[in-house]
């Protein structure tokens, strides 16, 4: 990125730009707990279950969130520090940005990450990071407040039903973003082995010892342990390339 476009990207009308977008996301975060916590003691819940759900969440979200630090930091290179930070407190995905920071750039004939970046390639850059992502936005306004008919029909009014399928959509959301990087035979490979291995074992000891700090952390040293095994084994390939 030339000093030029540097500028634009990290000037100040677009830190006044991101900060209210992210502001908008906080405010978001914030009344969706507050109801939550209330919706929660309607329900029945104690105090200290209330307090258990939350310290596990966040928890839970420390693993993945270190993955999109690191998104942020080689985003902050190609689009500049307001940008990456805005999108990924938006999107959170780290694949996303990048492809389509990629695609905006090659628009142009500039090869993000390796051509130095042009005013006209940072500009499309941001309008198909921006652009390509409002379909989810709008999809969700529009199919919200139906959901739970939806579901009722899908369940045919039956809790268990409704269970079953969230549970199979999920480990096959999971399993199809876990896929590419088991058939990749490579390091991926050995992080996502790793990390599956490592939860393997850590779930059971903390189910059969009921120990309760273990089932909040599993996750987290799942991820980690995964990452820095993977890290630890330099270009590691099951086809020996």
């Amino acid at each position: 990125m030339n000093g030029d476009v540097s500028k634009i990207a990290n000037s100040i009308p677009l830190w006044i730009a991101a900060s209210a977008a992210v502001g908008l996301a906080i405010v978001q975060a914030v009344i969706f707990a507050r109801k939550s916590y209330k919706t929660g003691k309607n329900m029945g819940l104690t105090e200290t279950q209330m307090k258990s759900a939350m310290k596990s969440s966040f928890i839970t979200a420390i693993g993945p969130s270190v993955v999109i630090l690191t998104g942020l930091l080689s985003l902050l290179i190609t689009v500049g520090g307001p940008m990456a930070w805005m999108r990924l407190s938006f999107i959170g995905s780290v694949m996303f940005e990048s492809m389509a920071a990629g695609f905006g750039t090659s628009a142009v004939g500039v090869n993000l990450g390796t051509d130095p970046m042009t005013d006209v390639a940072f500009a499309n850059a941001i309008w198909t990071m921006t652009l390509g992502s409002i379909g989810w936005i709008i999809f969700a306004t529009l199919t919200a407040d139906k959901m739970p008919k939806v579901t009722a029909r899908f369940s045919g009014g039956n809790k268990g039903t409704m269970t079953i399928i969230s549970t199979a959509a999920l480990l096959g959301s999971f399993g199809a973003i876990l896929s590419n990087h088991i058939l990749a035979l490579n390091n991926n490979t050995l992080a996502a082995l790793s990390g599956g291995a490592i939860m393997l074992i850590l779930s059971p000891i903390a189910e059969k010892k009921n120990i309760k700090w273990l089932k909040e952390w599993a996750l987290a040293f799942a991820l980690f342990g995964g990452m820095i095994i993977a890290g630890v084994v330099p270009q590691f390939s099951l086809l020996g390339k």
